[in-house]
Order: C-alpha cells, then sequence, then structure tokens
C-alpha cells in the first residue's frame, strides 16, 4: 500500500469515527435546542445537523454529498431539517428542501453560543490536518472558536461545571416554574400530541431528569405509548440516557 493510501484509509477511519460520535452524542444538540425554543432571550448563534445526500448516478455509481440542515426537528427517532447548503453536483435536492432521516444516519451536528462551538466532530478531524494559518482562516469564515482540534466538546461550560454533561442547568432552574405550571395547568400531564407522545416523553427524550421527576411525582403515566407504541424509557435507553432510566423504571 502506497503512503497516500495509507493516509487517505486513516483519514476515513477518522472521518468514520467522527460520524460515530456524532450520533451517539447527537442527544446533547437536541437538550441544547430543546431549551433554546423555551429561552425568552435566544442563545444560540447557530444549530446544524450535517447529513450525507446521494444519488444515482449511471451507470450506478452514486454521487454523494455532505450538506448542513437547520431549523432541526427531533421526536426521538427522526431528525427533520431544511438544507440550508447548496448542492454543487447533486439534483434530487435543493437549497430549502425539507428533510427527514433517522438519526442512526446523521453525519455530524454543530450548535454555538457566545461564538463557541459545540460538536463539528468531522470539522475537528479536518481541522486537525491543517496548519496553524489555515485554521485561523477556517475558523474566521464560520466566525467561531472552534478550540483545540483534538478535543469536541458537547455541553455549554462542561469544563467549568461538569454536571452539566448530567443534567442541562435549565431543567434545574426551571423546576419551580414546571410545578407551578402543571399545578394550574393539570391536564397537561396526560395530554397526548398528535403523535400519541405526553409532556415525560419530550421531557425524556431531552434527557431532563428533574422534569422526568416532577412530571411522575404529579400523576404522569410512566406506561403511556406514542402511537409507534414508544414509552419514555424506551426512549431514554435508545438515547443512553442513563440518568433517567432508572427513575422511569
Amino acid at each position: 500500500m502506497e503512503r497516500d493510501d495509507i493516509v487517505n484509509v486513516k483519514a476515513s477511519q477518522q472521518l468514520f469515527d467522527a460520524s460515530a460520535n456524532a450520533q451517539k452524542t447527537f442527544k446533547y444538540f437536541w437538550r441544547e435546542l430543546y431549551w433554546e425554543r423555551r429561552r425568552i432571550v435566544p442563545a444560540l448563534d447557530l444549530a446544524c445537523v450535517k447529513v450525507e445526500f446521494r444519488q444515482e448516478n449511471p451507470p450506478n455509481e452514486p454521487m454523494a454529498e455532505f450538506m448542513w440542515i437547520t431549523d432541526i426537528g427531533f421526536d426521538g427517532v427522526n431528525i427533520t431539517g431544511y438544507l440550508i447548503s447548496t448542492p454543487g453536483t447533486l439534483t434530487n435536492i435543493k437549497n430549502g428542501d425539507f428533510v427527514k432521516i433517522p438519526v442512526s444516519e446523521i453525519n455530524d451536528w454543530l450548535f454555538a453560543t457566545r461564538r463557541k462551538a459545540y460538536g463539528g466532530f468531522t470539522i475537528q478531524v479536518m481541522r486537525a490536518e491543517m496548519s496553524e494559518a489555515d485554521r485561523k482562516s477556517h475558523d474566521d469564515a464560520w466566525g467561531l472558536d472552534f478550540g483545540d482540534y483534538d478535543r469536541v466538546l458537547v455541553a455549554y461550560q462542561q469544563d467549568e461545571h461538569p454536571k452539566n454533561l448530567t443534567e442541562h442547568p435549565m431543567s434545574i432552574n426551571m423546576k419551580e416554574s414546571l410545578v407551578d405550571f402543571l399545578g394550574q395547568h393539570p391536564d397537561e400531564i396526560t395530554r397526548k400530541d398528535e403523535l400519541g407522545y405526553t409532556m415525560l416523553h419530550w421531557e425524556a427524550i431531552a434527557g431532563n431528569k428533574v422534569c422526568v421527576e416532577v412530571l411522575l411525582e404529579m400523576g404522569a403515566n410512566a406506561d403511556a405509548k406514542t402511537n409507534d407504541g414508544i414509552t419514555a424509557l424506551d426512549f431514554a435507553k435508545r438515547l443512553e440516557w442513563e440518568h433517567i432510566v432508572p427513575i422511569l423504571q
């Protein structure tokens, strides 16, 4: 094997591993976006997910492009969003198109707050191969601080506050207001949306232990199922929210 081939194989494996890590940690991206939508004053500069788009190109040679989608939705199984990139070669999708894919098919995720980047697993692999000057140009083009290329952050201020990796601070701080809200609107505890999800389902998907505890204490049914027969415990297990699983069991 030639040296260039060895380098390419190594880079391909690193990108594959980066993609796998992005899929495994997507729950942190969603947790942050979940709380962003409940903030009065937005805190995120951006939030997007990278997806591989493919198109069959005769004779049976598929073309592929990695592009970003935004306005992300997540139901615990599938991710939705709108393409914000302009394809270079693909003709079966265009900027602005709606996209729906399983979380197992994402390539990367990225959110930024106060210009600090979180996620960006594949981006860090590529930054590692750049010179210092090229990394600076890259970061300036994004307008973000990506930090060290050999370390990916997944939760806001995780170094200063390691507990943020377990529970989002807003989940803790919003406990009293959630109790007050549910006391005034008790029907919300058992109400199901058009997909059959209860509030307990959504809080479990977002990894909010405190909110899950409050809902259970106030009468939420842990056995409630979505239209597809999924419980809050099922979601907690799928997303590996290990701090929530014992509570729902």
